[in-house]
């Protein structure tokens, strides 16, 4: 990078939501910037890697748990000894640079390289800064995030914040779905999730649906579910005669974005920031056990904005209809909601690091 032989540690937590974008910058510094990445996960996070030709090691990593005092001390003692084998990790595989995507397995990595003297940045794409990226923020060097509105940061800290926009999949920045009009006002819905919200949307979305086709509203279903809910969905979209394609978990969701001019998803940053890339105009379900609540302050944040509709799971089902039919009587409201979002773009993000990348690294040569 600018005449500078780097080599770059990845590390990241177990999610989605982590993942996507530690994937997404993998390939961009691999790729575009021919430098040599790894990548560190949890257990979790393994399934995420299948058949990707990336170099990813697996890191011991735990949550600090106050339910007892022994479980305490054994989360501590976790912690401790994963850091351990963490420095073992970073020496024998001598990074320049570490990149902390959040998450709590992100957390021994980053420790270990303060340890040993290499910098590290951490990178946040929530509204809210997570539980791992608050504790290592004081140690960072650096912090990327995708919003000027993350709240959760000390004032002596905002020095470090660097805003790069969202770090969103290469091969869906620049898809652009059909719109709600040229589709005749025909919903063409996608329906999104991590497992949670894929049992919850498989047993609750349906009766809307049978709802929407007994008042005459036209619609197709693209539904990501468990492998355990596909047969009673196939069998019950097929009783109500409607066009669907029903999924399972997918690291490539391109094929569905291009069909669909609607989506139904859960409040992760990332999903959310690829849906307003793509212009699809969605409702916002947040996970209500998610930490801190971040998911429901990510869904206000984008409904202030005018990208979305908010729904808590509480109100689903006494909701989402009058939200259906309110946009299938009046079109228009999908297209000020569009309009919206042609004004957020997050294409610039990668240029954004690169130049980041270079000061950071020109400082420390």
């Amino acid at each position: 990078m600018n005449k500078i032989t780097t080599k770059i540690l990845i590390a990241t937590g177990g999610t989605g939501g982590h993942i996507f974008p530690a994937l997404s910058l993998a390939k961009h510094l691999i790729n575009i910037k021919k430098l040599e990445v790894d990548l560190t996960s949890d257990a979790r996070g393994l399934k995420y890697f299948k058949d990707k030709d990336l170099k990813i090691n697996k890191v011991l990593a735990t949550t600090i748990d106050k339910k007892n005092i022994f479980k305490l001390i054994f989360s501590m003692l976790t912690i401790f000894y994963s850091i351990i084998l963490a420095i073992i990790l970073l020496y024998k595989k001598k990074p320049s640079l570490v990149f902390g995507m959040g998450g709590y397995s992100s957390f021994p990595i980053c420790i270990a390289s303060k340890l040993i003297g290499i910098p590290f940045i951490l990178y946040e794409n929530n509204l809210h800064i997570g539980k791992a990226n608050k504790y290592l923020l004081p140690f960072s060097k650096k912090i990327f995030v995708s919003f000027d509105e993350l709240s959760g940061i000390s004032d002596k800290y905002k020095y470090k914040i660097n805003k790069i926009g969202n770090i969103i999949r290469k091969n869906i920045i620049n898809l652009k779905s059909t719109s709600f009009k040229k589709d005749n006002n025909k919903f063409k819905f996608l329906i999104l999730g991590g497992s949670q919200a894929a049992k919850v949307f498989a047993e609750k979305l349906p009766n809307i649906f049978k709802k929407c086709i007994e008042r005459k509203i036209p619609l197709e279903i693209y539904q990501q579910c468990l492998p355990s809910q596909s047969e009673f969905l196939e069998s019950f979209y097929k009783n109500l005669k409607i066009d669907y394609k029903i999924f399972h978990f997918s690291d490539d969701i391109s094929e569905y974005l291009l069909r669909s001019n609607f989506a139904i998803t859960r409040s992760g940053s990332s999903m959310l920031s690829e849906l307003v890339n793509v212009r699809i105009p969605f409702i916002s379900i947040p996970l209500p056990s998610s930490a801190d609540n971040h998911q429901l302050k990510n869904a206000v944040f984008y409904e202030k904005k005018g990208f979305c509709f908010l729904i808590e799971e509480k109100n689903l089902e006494k909701d989402l209809f009058k939200i259906i039919e309110k946009i299938h009587e009046d079109g228009s409201l999908i297209d000020t909601m569009v309009d919206k979002q042609r004004q957020h773009s997050d294409k610039s993000v990668y240029e954004n690091i690169d130049q980041q990348l270079i000061e950071i690294m020109n400082e420390k040569y």
